[in-house]
């Protein structure tokens, strides 16, 4: 149900469980009506949010926020997850490799692209546990930034093959790939690190983080004009994961954390990978990120 009072929000978010029944009007709210674009995949989007700011809510990945965040894009942070996972099996060998996470300098590694987070992720856990050094591999990207303009480090080419990334390591062109899924299945490759399962549980135990990869963000001017507003698309976003969950088993790690202290260890654990691995300048604090929502959800 609408009313003359309804503000209309241009939101752009991915199709999922947790966002169907926002999407088909099942959840609706008299303050605030979700217009939403006609899109399923939100990463097909993220270029129309960061390079032509057309909406007001915006599901975006966290490498990509971060981004949009320092070249002055509009957007800050809802402290809601649309999705995450742990990486630890992301980074994909042939099975014959005979080398371990701690030898890949000098090695090629082929990712779509640098700026994406699952690889960002993993950088981040093979130089924290496995005394990786950027500056020593071979780091090899198919595409740029979603963020206009961003230059990669020095110890990063783009790719000139054609061929798929599983192709290419296949065929012996590149040493790994990092890869969050579309992968085949097929016998002749691995994951690199032994046992991911169980190094992404102890990798949780210690650092309290899950490897978050898209967020909610808003337009700083809609929670400065309309406060009221953010606050209903967050408790709409928060009612239609609940009823996405409902009947079924939960894990023991919530993937998909809602709420300031669950979202504050990954965080700033993305924040700091993205200052090292020079996809931004500097350390963000939380603060900044979150802007006038954090008196809004506060």
């Amino acid at each position: 149900m609408t009313t003359d009072q309804t503000l209309s929000i241009p939101t752009m978010l991915g199709t999922y469980p947790k966002t169907q029944p926002l999407k088909d009007g099942t959840l609706a709210s008299p303050l605030a009506q979700l217009d939403f674009a006609p899109v399923d995949t939100a990463q097909k989007a993220f270029k129309d949010v960061v390079r032509h700011e057309k909406y007001d809510v915006a599901e975006l990945a966290i490498i990509t926020f971060l981004q949009a965040f320092e070249a002055g894009k509009p957007y800050v942070l809802l402290p809601f997850v649309m999705n995450g996972n742990f990486h630890h099996k992301s980074i994909v060998v042939r099975d014959d490799a005979t080398f371990k996470a701690s030898d890949l300098a000098g090695r090629k590694v082929a990712m779509r692209a640098y700026t994406q987070t699952t690889p960002t992720w993993v950088r981040g856990i093979l130089t924290d546990d496995y005394g990786v050094s950027l500056a020593d591999v071979q780091w090899l990207s198919q595409e740029g930034a979603h963020v206009a303009n961003y230059e990669e480090p020095e110890w990063v080419s783009r790719l000139e093959s054609t061929l798929s990334l599983e192709a290419m390591l296949r065929a012996g062109e590149v040493d790994a790939i990092i890869a969050g899924g579309g992968l085949s299945g097929e016998a002749g490759i691995r994951p690199l690190i032994p046992s991911p399962g169980e190094a992404a549980a102890a990798w949780h135990a210690r650092t309290h983080a899950v490897p978050i990869n898209h967020v909610v963000t808003v337009k700083r001017s809609l929670a400065q004009d309309h406060p009221e507003a953010v606050r209903e698309v967050y408790r709409l976003l928060c009612e239609a994961r609940e009823q996405a969950q409902q009947g079924k088993p939960q894990a023991a790690i919530d993937l998909q954390p809602v709420g300031f202290d669950k979202l504050a260890p990954a965080l700033e654990l993305a924040i700091r990978y993205a200052f090292e691995q020079g996809l931004i300048t500097r350390r963000y604090t939380l603060e900044e990120l979150y802007g006038p929502v954090l008196d809004i959800l506060g």
